[in-house]
């Protein structure tokens, strides 16, 4: 491992992506990270294990490439084309009863929650009385 490895494990923040594919996948222990292009699998699986405090069993890498774009310098300038960046996205599978909660909720709002259905199906049963004279 070079010694510029090591910087952007420490410098890089890890934030799982909130999509509806990855969400699919947490599914399968799967989540999806976005990652320096210049990042190895061996990089990743540590920084994730670093981070989250979970085992990585398998990394998979991609390199998304960026879009064509127009642009144009002006009102008679001669308008050409260049490309956004690309991206690089690593799929980390995680050991099983591992997980990263990617979307949090606080603990009262889940408890609030069911108390207001409690609320709601006893209302129903007493108006269903109700009618029912």
């Amino acid at each position: 491992m070079a010694k510029d490895d090591k910087t952007n494990i420490e410098l890089h923040l890890l934030e799982p992506r909130a999509t509806e594919k990855s969400y699919l996948e947490q599914t399968n222990r799967i989540y999806v990270f976005p990652v320096k292009k210049t990042m190895s699998k061996q990089a990743i699986a540590k920084m994730v294990e670093k981070e989250f405090n979970v085992t990585v069993t398998d990394v998979k890498t991609l390199i998304r490439k960026g879009k064509k774009t127009k642009f144009s310098k002006g009102k008679h300038a001669y308008p050409g084309i260049t490309h956004r960046q690309d991206k690089k996205f690593a799929y980390v599978k995680l050991k099983k009863g591992d997980s990263i909660k990617v979307f949090e909720e606080p603990e009262e709002s889940k408890t609030s929650a069911k108390e207001a259905k409690v609320s709601k199906k006893a209302e129903a049963d007493k108006n269903a009385g109700k009618e029912k004279k």
